[in-house]
């Protein structure tokens, strides 16, 4: 097998939070080309079009001028951001423009590394000769079973396994300097699956992996969906504990219609902390609301939080662990930011959310 048997995240080499925290620039950005899905897994909440529609979330592409107004404005922030990452609720490869985007990023310099994640529906020649051409980095495929009669199972979608296979081929043969990562989770296959896997797509990408389900999304209930009993880590790794959100220090993310969530897993739209419509990147960045959030777990009231009180990603798929630091980088805190009385964390109700523009 050629492919390293790696994650799709990076845990080796990470830069120590407790030295670098509060940052002035974040070092990643989750961008989301679409909110909307083609597949309907029972494993994920946009699969869930009922709960997706208790939300009042936008369903739909991105508009190219509100990423590239996004994409413009990290050109404001001191320091590059380390990684644009083109993907959260949905599909990215349903917006047309995806490979313009790639391209339009790519251009501005203002990212030193673009990824993204697809459920592969949209591998084929004609969608990724132009994406690759644009400059993506990094594209981690989504594997959802072995057979035509697994993704039915799963997703709710009849896919060409057959086809998607031949694509993936194609698409390693022709990448170029695009690293390819490939994952499914293992509760999707049997144990005799699991070497076909490997078999399958080992000779085909940069990096391979069998991942566990993990309660990562607040308030949508794995284990009630899928019938699966979850006993270990996303990548393998032992459970535990988690106090203090590192995610909401490092980065934060753009929601399709131009509203933005502090936290990648905010399907449900609990967490938004501005609108890129109508505010700066920066701005949203150095904003009251998400400085509340930094306070509210610095000062160990998480689980006051009624959305990040119910996260599994904390305990379940955590890379960084910043608990063991947390009474330094509140005094830190305080003394560099400086926050309204009235200021509030997002996450104790759901957030009105507008119709894209």
């Amino acid at each position: 097998m050629k492919a390293q048997l790696k994650p799709r995240i990076n845990l080796d080499d990470r830069t120590a939070l407790e030295t670098v925290i509060p940052l002035d620039t974040p070092f990643i950005v989750f961008v989301d080309p679409a909110s909307s899905c083609n597949f309907k897994c029972t494993f994920c909440p946009t699969g869930h079009r009922d709960l997706i529609a208790d939300t009042g979330r936008f369903q739909g592409a991105m508009k190219y001028e509100v990423f590239q107004k996004v994409v413009d404005e990290l050109g404001d922030f001191p320091q590059k951001i380390k990684v644009l990452r083109m993907y959260k609720d949905g599909e990215p490869l349903l917006n047309k423009r995806f490979a313009d985007m790639v391209a339009y990023a790519k251009q501005s310099g203002h990212a030193d590394y673009i990824d993204s994640t697809t459920n592969g529906t949209f591998i084929t020649p004609e969608r990724m000769v132009p994406v690759i051409e644009a400059g993506l980095d990094k594209l981690n495929i989504s594997v959802d079973g072995m057979t035509r009669e697994q993704y039915i199972q799963f997703t709710g979608f009849k896919f060409d396994f057959d086809a998607f296979v031949k694509n993936v081929k194609w698409l390693y043969a022709n990448k170029g300097n695009m690293e390819i990562s490939i994952k499914i989770p293992g509760e999707l296959i049997t144990e005799a699956q699991r070497q076909e896997f490997f078999d399958t797509f080992g000779d085909y990408c940069d990096r391979i992996f069998i991942e566990n389900f993990a309660p990562c999304w607040p308030e949508f209930d794995i284990e009630k969906h899928t019938g699966v009993k979850i006993t270990g880590g996303i990548y393998q790794q032992e459970i535990g504990n988690t106090d203090t959100c590192p995610y909401i220090f490092y980065g934060y993310s753009v929601n399709a219609d131009g509203l933005v969530s502090s936290c990648f897993l905010d399907w449900g739209r609990k967490l938004i902390i501005g609108d890129v419509r109508k505010q700066t990147m920066r701005e949203i960045w150095n904003s009251d609301a998400m400085n509340a959030l930094r306070l509210q777990h610095l000062e160990g009231r998480r689980c006051e939080n009624g959305t990040c009180g119910n996260c599994g990603q904390l305990t379940h798929c955590l890379p960084d662990n910043i608990d063991a630091f947390r009474p330094m980088l509140l005094d830190k805190f305080k003394s560099v930011v400086t926050l309204d009385p009235g200021a509030q964390a997002p996450g104790g109700r759901r957030i009105a959310v507008e119709a894209a523009e």
